[in-house]
């Protein structure tokens, strides 16, 4: 029986079912009790007629091929002439030395960590298979979990993880001054008129580990704490005292809030309130009291101004009776004004224009 062995193969020859040695390309011609079967350069050597274990036994057969076992523990990533071929799972694998360069990556199933001195090109690999990738900004701090259960905390970079049966989470944290805002609270003042009120506040993590693992949702937690003493507050006050002192009932907040820095594992630089809304009827009834205030106001003003007008004139008539210059000086001021608005000047009867002014200005 003829037999032909191209480039990209190799052929194993056996006789009577048993392993004899490895064939190179070439023509060959079988009889009686020999076979020969012919196996792919480029994947993994496996045999119909016979068991890894035997072919591993010849020693040509070794020194034509590269072992690779994988533990129990461990996968490998098969790499052929640089490029990614298959995972490969516990067991031992042949592979033909001349044909191909072959590389291994082995990782431990038990450990997700990219090995810093394995020099991985990961652009060769699909992340969404074979690997995560983490990315921590420079104002930010990652928390890692291998099924669920804390193991240390990321400075900002870029960090890669091996999918594996160990589940991996990374809590990315800001550790930059954070603001939280409560919003629309509504609240009943101590003489019984319903507010709505806005707070802002700032802070900043100082323990990531504690905040994130020890408390459930620290940011509710510190919601609660700001809306209740912000309805403390409001309920003690009358509406009146509420407007009037929107100052100190933030650093009354911010006071309580500082009571909770080492238990909520943050720390508190600010709190103030943005608005507080009244309801429909009550802001109008306020905006008619401050409109009969501000013309009160405009009255006693304008009342004032009148008084200080008449005690001016009062003065300068005092003046002018006491002194006939100045009497005379004031009319003449005031024909000059009455002249900066005559356009025309009519002269009647037979004396010339000067008698005419002079009788008019003259003055016993």
């Amino acid at each position: 029986m003829k037999t032909i062995i191209n480039e990209n193969q190799k052929g194993f020859l056996f006789k009577n079912g048993k392993f004899i040695k490895v064939l190179d390309s070439g023509k060959y011609y079988t009889f009686g009790d020999k076979k020969i079967e012919v196996v792919p350069l480029s994947a993994i050597i496996q045999s119909t007629f016979c068991s890894p274990e035997q072919l591993r036994k010849n020693e040509k057969f070794r020194e034509l091929t590269e072992t690779v076992e994988v533990g129990a523990n461990e996968k490998a990533y098969h790499f052929c002439d640089e490029k990614f071929v298959s995972p490969l799972f516990s067991g031992k694998y042949d592979y033909w030395k001349d044909a191909h360069t072959h590389n291994f990556i082995k990782i431990n199933l038990e450990n997700p960590e990219v090995d810093e001195n394995e020099l991985v090109d990961f652009s060769k690999l699909s992340p969404h298979y074979h690997y995560i990738e983490v990315n921590v900004r420079e104002y930010e701090k990652g928390l890692v979990y291998f099924n669920n259960k804390f193991v240390k905390i990321l400075e900002p970079g870029t960090y890669r993880y091996w999918r594996t049966n160990v589940d991996v989470r990374v809590q990315i944290v800001d550790t930059r001054l954070l603001q939280m805002n409560i919003m629309g609270q509504e609240i009943l003042t101590k003489d019984k008129v319903t507010v709505r009120a806005s707070l802002v506040c700032s802070y900043r993590i100082t323990d990531y580990v504690k905040a994130y693992n020890e408390i459930e949702d620290f940011r509710e937690q510190i919601h609660v704490v700001a809306q209740l003493a912000m309805r403390d507050y409001v309920g003690k006050c009358n509406i009146d005292e509420i407007l009037e002192s929107k100052e100190q009932m933030g650093e009354y907040i911010l006071e309580r809030l500082k009571a909770k820095e080492k238990e909520f594992f943050v720390e508190f630089f600010d709190a103030g309130v943005k608005d507080i809304i009244l309801p429909g009827e009550i802001r109008e009834i306020m905006n008619t009291v401050l409109i009969a205030e501000k013309r009160a106001q405009a009255n006693v003003i304008t009342r004032r101004e009148e008084v200080a007008s008449t005690r001016s004139l009062l003065n300068t008539a005092k003046l002018m009776d006491e002194n006939k210059t100045l009497y005379k000086l004031k009319e003449l001021e005031y024909i000059e004004r009455i002249c900066e608005n005559v356009g025309n000047i009519t002269v009647n009867g037979s004396q010339d224009l000067l008698t005419q002014l002079s009788t008019i200005l003259k003055k016993e």
